[in-house]
């Protein structure tokens, strides 16, 4: 997955409107779905939980699959790519500790995994105004482009490829 350059001010806008969204579809869903059921299948005891929980499992099941359907509609680009995003940024958490320790031995593939994570997370944090571990993650970059230096290898942030990650 390549980072791509994306409008912030669309990307937040089509954020907020899909969450409340899926926000209206759960109450509306799972409240209308509980409702009939407690209509056509009353409880004497006056506990109607399951018909509760049965009514938020379908209205979740449902918006799951409303979102997969439309997920490559042009409203949902930015959406589906910071989503994308942070799923590759998880798979490389998980597997930090042992990238940090290859790039130590020089290995230039951790190296270029580590630094598509950091340019990843610099650009979730922006678009989500989350700056206050920016200059934690300068530090990072900066120890992670001298030890780059030393090997002679130029980080580029194209060159990452989930498959990688297996080798870790």
């Amino acid at each position: 997955m390549k980072i791509q350059e994306i409008n912030k001010a669309r990307y937040r806008n089509h954020l907020n409107k899909v969450i409340v969204g899926c926000i209206g579809a759960l109450v509306i869903g799972s409240l209308g779905i509980a409702q009939a059921l407690i209509a056509i299948f009353p409880s004497e005891q006056g506990s109607h939980f399951h018909w509760n929980l049965l009514g938020v499992v379908v209205t979740c099941l449902f918006i799951g699959s409303i979102l997969k359907k439309y997920k490559h509609h042009d409203f949902m680009t930015e959406v589906t790519y910071v989503w994308e995003l942070k799923k590759q940024l998880n798979y490389i958490t998980r597997k930090m500790r042992k990238l940090k320790a290859a790039v130590e031995e020089g290995d230039v593939v951790a190296m270029q995994i580590i630094n598509y994570s950091y340019a990843g997370s610099r650009q979730l944090w922006q678009l989500d105004d989350n700056t206050i571990t920016m200059e934690e993650l300068s530090i990072w970059q900066a120890e992670l482009d001298a030890k780059a230096r030393e090997v002679n290898v130029i980080l580029d942030t194209d060159k990452y490829e989930a498959k990688l990650l297996s080798k870790y």
